[in-house]
């Protein structure tokens, strides 16, 4: 509890950045029928393929299962299948959410395609960053939008204000408008661009120096999802970068963590919200 402590401290104070992985949405139902949210590798590849398993070296990760349905049923099929998800149903809301929206962190990474996060912001002004792929007429891989308590404007870097808090979702979301990362083809066109920095706007690339990370609801056990966190959050602090809430950590994951400078704890995101209920109510935070 005492780790929790200052991990909530760290998060309150934002010198700590959200991370938030599918595990995080483990408790949000479809409003009509009761059904879980789509979200982990699996039951996103589930939902797309209507109900059915994939060949199992398609059912290993949501990008390869992506690509395959995007050969076979072109890429606005796989882009429809998503703003259906997450931009056409109602879902109840998930209970990390709610405690996020109390605090409204500084800065918030999610790589879900839900729109949970920006509803959480709804009624404050934000920054909005969310990652493209594959486009052309632009050297960056990002869309930029401002948002002003009431509704998104599309801004250049320029005219961004960099004091308001930042959302940056990297694999997209509906709104305003969609913007998705989800195929093989996606992930490579963006992870490359993330390593030649052209997939986070220039201001993110001095605020994120020195930060450490709490990685919620996040399997490391794929590829994919390990490359982009890896360029996300890198120049991160020395020499631990953060914490990962894992109660069954696989051996992989295990020795990536310890690679990457990551220390696993042994909870869930009920212990940390049982922690976050016994601290003093957090004051309105200074924009570090």
């Amino acid at each position: 509890m005492n780790r929790f402590g200052e991990i909530l401290s760290g998060l309150y104070e934002n010198r700590i950045v959200p991370y938030l992985g599918p595990g995080v949405l483990q408790d949000v139902r479809q409003v009509d029928t009761g059904r879980p949210m789509p979200a982990t590798s699996e039951s996103l590849i589930l939902a797309m393929n209507d109900g059915k398993p994939m060949a199992p070296k398609l059912m290993y990760e949501f990008p390869r299962a992506a690509m395959n349905l995007e050969l076979k049923r072109g890429r606005s099929f796989v882009e429809r299948f998503l703003q259906k998800t997450y931009g056409e149903t109602g879902w109840t809301r998930a209970r990390l959410h709610e405690w996020l929206a109390a605090w409204k962190p500084r800065y918030v990474i999610d790589i879900n395609r839900d729109t949970q996060l920006q509803d959480s912001y709804a009624s404050r002004p934000h920054v909005l960053i969310r990652g493209l792929a594959r486009i052309a007429g632009t050297d960056y891989r990002f869309t930029l939008h401002q948002h002003d308590g009431a509704q998104y404007r599309e801004v250049c870097l320029d005219d961004a204000d960099w004091s308001l808090p930042i959302l940056f979702k990297p694999m997209g979301s509906p709104l305003p408008k969609p913007a998705y990362v989800a195929s093989d083809a996606d992930y490579v066109d963006y992870i490359t661009e993330l390593m030649g920095g052209f997939a986070i706007p220039p201001f993110l690339k001095g605020y994120r120096q020195g930060k450490q990370y709490l990685l919620l609801g996040m399997s490391l056990s794929r590829d994919s999802e390990r490359m982009v966190m890896s360029d996300i959050v890198y120049g991160a602090a020395e020499p631990t970068k953060g914490w990962v809430l894992n109660k069954a950590p696989t051996d992989k994951e295990k020795r990536y963590c310890a690679r990457m400078g990551f220390e696993i704890i042994d909870a869930g995101l009920e212990d940390l919200l049982a922690a976050a209920h016994w601290q003093p109510e957090p004051v309105r935070h200074k924009m570090a």
